[in-house]
């Protein structure tokens, strides 16, 4: 499994994060703009030791890349972080899974030759200054494309599979629960010391509710039926009319919080850039019905475990994005992972989602878990609009 004179390795060098803050005008981040969260990041590298003149390209994953987070906002934060004009820049979008692949295709240049020896990749959102859709794109705001495809949102995509697959209320605000708890474990042990980059004074994820009970879940309302009701329950099933009908379980409480945030990784062939903390073995895609549209991101886990010649048993942590609880079970339930290697510090329910940086938040969570626990493999996925998956998979080096 070890690469080639003529394919090199490809190392996790280093890896900071910002704080997850609250995707709201109430959010501690909301002053401070994706441009800037980058920035920051970037300093905090070259501070750690990082040779900004070294990096041969930089590459950030962003969902909606319009206004503040639009023109190619990757060499807009290089420019204004002083790495000099050579540093190369540049965007990608696959949705939740941006800042995943952004991570997969710099390893995969890497690996190729396309890239020398060292890179920087991740991804940064704002949801509460650039929100959700406000790129207006055809897939979401176009009547005829909607029509044509089925696109729905994705909490009615979450129902639907929660529907299909036969979950109940309870188990999914038990997953709910689970995660939360999990979460505020880790931020009180500060398992993410190492990478965390405090921002605008915030030094925590702000989304965390380690006071959440069993009792408040089930007091939640389901947070999908009325959108169901005005249309987007027809166009689910339409295309699935086996499912009868669109049973509304999940709620606030198990589905995935809007958030603010960036994270960055270093990427290399070598150590130039100091002692590598992880390689990366293999990535992977997936794509599914648009409308069922969140299980590509377990299809990504099965086909980069398959590339790898690896089972579900051999892999010592999961970081799934968790795209809504029941997709959480449904893997659980598939690959037979447990709850001590599924999100063990907790997941997107309860840290929060910032789309274009979860992904590579999850990449570097995977490297710090192995480092924590000992463990060997760890895969980070995530599901994306439309019906798109990433996953990467790493070793732990030492």
């Amino acid at each position: 499994m070890k690469g080639s004179d003529l394919m090199p390795d490809v190392y996790v060098l280093d890896y900071v994060r910002t704080p997850r803050g609250k995707g709201s005008p109430r959010g501690a981040l909301h002053g401070t703009s994706p441009v800037e969260l980058v920035v920051a990041l970037q300093h905090a590298l070259v501070e750690r030791g990082l040779r900004a003149d070294a990096v041969e390209d930089v590459m950030i994953g962003t969902a909606s890349q319009v206004d503040e987070q639009g023109a190619n906002l990757a060499r807009t934060a290089t420019l204004l972080a002083g790495w000099g004009h050579g540093v190369p820049g540049g965007t990608l979008n696959r949705f939740c899974a941006s800042g995943i692949d952004a991570v997969a295709q710099t390893a995969a240049r890497l690996k190729s030759g396309d890239l020398g020896r060292l890179a920087v990749a991740g991804g940064v959102e704002s949801t509460s200054r650039v929100p959700m859709f406000s790129d207006r794109g055809p897939l979401f705001c176009d009547p005829a494309t909607v029509r044509t495809i089925g696109s729905v949102h994705m909490g009615i995509a979450a129902d639907l599979n929660a529907t299909l697959e036969g979950f109940t209320r309870e188990e999914l605000d038990a997953y709910g629960l689970e995660t939360q708890h999990k979460a505020a474990a880790a931020r009180a042990e500060k398992r993410s010391a190492r990478s965390l980059v405090p921002v605008a004074g915030l030094d925590h994820d702000e989304l965390v509710r380690p006071q959440t009970t069993a009792d408040s879940l089930a007091a939640l309302e389901p947070a999908f039926a009325e959108l169901g009701a005005q249309g987007q329950d027809a166009l689910a099933l339409a295309a699935h009319p086996e499912a009868g009908t669109v049973r509304h379980l999940h709620t606030v409480g198990t589905s995935p919080a809007l958030a603010d945030g960036a994270a960055l990784l270093v990427l290399g062939t070598d150590h130039a850039a100091g002692p590598p903390r992880a390689r990366i073995v293999a990535s992977a895609t997936a794509s599914t019905d648009p409308v069922i549209m969140l299980t590509a991101g377990q299809t990504a886990v099965e086909r980069v475990l398959a590339k790898a010649g690896l089972r579900p048993a051999d892999v010592d942590v999961f970081q799934f994005a968790e795209a809504f609880a029941a997709l959480c079970l449904r893997l659980r339930r598939d690959l037979a992972v447990g709850p001590e290697r599924l999100n063990p510090g907790g997941g997107t329910i309860a840290t929060g989602h910032a789309f274009g940086a979860t992904g590579a938040i999850m990449v570097g969570e995977c490297v710090e878990e192995l480092e924590r626990t000992g463990g060997r493999y760890g895969v980070a996925s995530v599901s994306g609009a439309a019906g798109l998956g990433v996953a990467v998979l790493v070793e732990r080096i030492g």
